[in-house]
């Protein structure tokens, strides 16, 4: 919980704000009870990490593009997810947020076209399993830098992973069950 809330129901809630549908990765069976009347899939071959997820929401999406937002990031706001939506419907095969001196890309908020599940499904074969290497396999991407990302806040926060306890405490938050 942070805010009051929990986080993936923030990351959710940015999601639906820049999408007429959703549909929920995830392989726990309660996942049903945790978004309920939402649509949930689970990963067609589990624990081959996020590129798998990104695999099985483009799978899911029976041929249209996705707009990914990791469950774990509660700082996504809807004009941002709205902005790579937007690019990515003039054309791109994907849009990815890259920030900060190193150019970090954000391949687990970004917008992916169709034809990424081909690229998605040749990187696990080969036993890629990471999702930053979907975005570096793909051509006609677009990587939107810091001076865009400034628009819609701190890239840092934006981003902001809450993967570890330690983490959710640092901004404040509670594990709540």
């Amino acid at each position: 919980m942070l805010g009051g809330r929990r986080i993936a129901d923030q990351a959710l809630s940015a999601l639906r704000g820049a999408t007429t549908a959703q549909c929920i990765v995830a392989n726990d069976p309660a996942a049903a009870r945790w978004f309920p009347g939402d649509r949930i899939v689970a990963d067609e071959m589990r624990g081959l990490g996020p590129l798998a997820g990104i695999a099985r929401a483009l799978q899911a999406a029976g041929g249209a593009a996705v707009l990914v937002v990791a469950w774990d990031m509660p700082f996504v706001t809807t004009e941002l997810l709205g902005e790579l939506r937007m690019r990515g419907e003039r054309g791109a095969s994907a849009v990815v947020p890259v920030h900060g001196p190193s150019a970090r890309p954000e391949p687990l908020c970004a917008w992916y076209g169709p034809k990424s599940l081909e690229t998605c499904r040749a990187l696990l074969d080969a036993g890629e399993r990471r999702a930053s290497a979907l975005f570096e396999a793909l051509t006609d991407t677009e990587a939107i830098g810091d001076a865009t990302l400034a628009r819609f806040g701190d890239a840092s926060r934006l981003f902001t992973s809450v993967d570890t306890p330690a983490r959710l405490a640092e901004l404040g938050g509670t594990l709540e069950f």
